[in-house]
This record gives structure tokens, sequence and C-alpha cells, in this order.
């Protein structure tokens, strides 16, 4: 089945840029993409590398390409603050550059220093935790592809007065974009720390959710998506995700 995904952004984005932050596939991967005509915006089939989408748009990548993008590796990453997720602006870290030997936890392959693993969902520079980067393009549609029912959990600390007419308002009733977002299980779980579980990975999401019932988030740890669990892999360490895991993932992306 070909990939399909409506642009959510509040401005024009190049394809390529847009696909490799999504982590559907690099950008270089993308280029490939257009220049063999595998690629279409609308139904139409685009050419142009330059090609931006605009907001509300759906993009559509055929079988061939699904299936161009369906082996390769996928690793468990604990990012730490500090770093990005995807391709950097100038003066940020990539994330990729913890992926090392001495950075991994048990066996598997080094990836290369110029290895394509482009992130398989947005975790911004200043949150933590679970993050997975992939080449293999079977687990990018499992995790977000338009289908995918994979939930994703957070921890979030704030800074603000917790009341449960907020929660009420975090739990259903936000928009942003001028589209009402889907409801979102929201707990609190301590003074000042909330749970969230979501099904949807919009633009900072959670922070400006809480900014717009008055909460500052503080800090924001992802913990989980659908079945994998971040457990107690330390922070700056990776793994290579097990078969079993990988199965889990596509199993569970539309149960």
């Amino acid at each position: 089945m070909a990939f399909t995904r409506t642009y959510d952004g509040d401005e024009p984005v190049r394809v390529n840029k847009w696909l490799g932050q999504t982590g559907v596939c690099s950008r270089r991967e993308a280029d490939t993409l257009i220049a063999n005509g595998l690629v279409s915006i609308d139904g139409e089939t685009i050419s142009d590398a330059g090609r931006k989408i605009q907001p509300g748009e759906t993009l559509t990548l055929n079988d061939t390409a699904q299936a161009a993008l369906a082996s390769g590796m996928t690793l468990v990453l604990h990012k730490p603050v500090g770093y990005v997720s995807g391709q950097p602006d100038p003066g940020k870290i990539p994330a990729v550059r913890l992926l090392n030997k001495p950075n991994r936890i048990g066996e598997g392959e080094i990836p290369a220093r110029d290895a394509s693993l482009p992130p398989i969902g947005r975790l911004d520079e200043d949150s933590r935790g679970l993050l997975l980067l992939s080449s293999d393009g079977v687990v990018a549609k499992a995790v977000i592809g338009p289908a995918s029912e994979l939930d994703k959990e957070y921890l979030v600390v704030v800074d603000g007065l917790i009341t449960e007419g907020k929660l009420s308002r975090l739990r259903h009733g936000l928009v942003l974009n001028d589209k009402p977002l889907k409801p979102a299980r929201v707990t609190q779980i301590g003074p000042q720390r909330l749970r969230f579980i979501l099904d949807e990975g919009k633009y900072r999401q959670i922070r400006r959710m809480c900014d717009l019932v008055g909460l500052e988030v503080v800090d924001l740890y992802r913990t989980r998506i659908g079945p994998l669990e971040l457990g107690d892999l330390p922070e700056g360490r990776w793994r290579h995700l097990t078969n079993e895991e990988r199965a889990m993932l596509i199993a569970h992306s539309a149960s």
C-alpha cells in the first residue's frame, strides 16, 4: 500500500526537507525518489527536487518507493537535551553524533558516519527520551504513517498552577493551527508532574498545549512509542531494535 501523509505545518517547506524531518527517509533518498517519479502531491507526480509542499496538501510515495525504503537498520536512542533529532541548522548538534561504539549498549553494527538514519518522529532539542533513528521504511510507516495507531507517552514537569479545569482542556478542547486536536490522555502524577499520552504528534505539541492553559514546560521526557518502552537505557546511549520489537511495532501500528 502506498504511503500517504498530509502536511500540517504553517508554512510551505521543501519536500525533501519535510520527509527528512518527519523520519520517512533522508533528504538524499527523497531527492532520488523524486527524480525517479515515485512521489506525488495531491495526485500529481513531482519531478523538481526543490518543490515545496503547502499546508494541507497530501504527499504520496508509491509502492515502488515503499519497497526501496523497506530495508535497513533501526536504532533506539535515549536522546539528551541539547541534540536535534533530524537535519540540524548551523551550530546545532544532530543526535546521530551519539551513535558510536562507546555509547552502544549490546552488540550490533556501528553505523557509518555518513549513514542515512533519519528520525522516526520528532523529539525537540529541549526534550529528552526515546528516539528512533531508522533507514527502514516499514518501521517508519508503522510509527508515523497515516494508518498508524501507535500512541506516545511523555512525562512532563510544568511550572504554573495545575487545576482540574486546565487538565480538562488539555484532554479535550484545544485547537492548534485552527484545527482541533485529538483527545489526549493527561493525568497528574505529582505536584508539578503530568503524564501525556498522545495519538498524534504535531510540532512541539505538548509545549504549545501547555502554553494555551497557562503552564510552562520545564522538562519533557518521552518514555514510550506504542509497545516500545525506553526502559533503563541510559541517557546518551543507544542500541539496535530487536527483530521481536520491530515485529511488535508493525503489528501494533494497525491493530
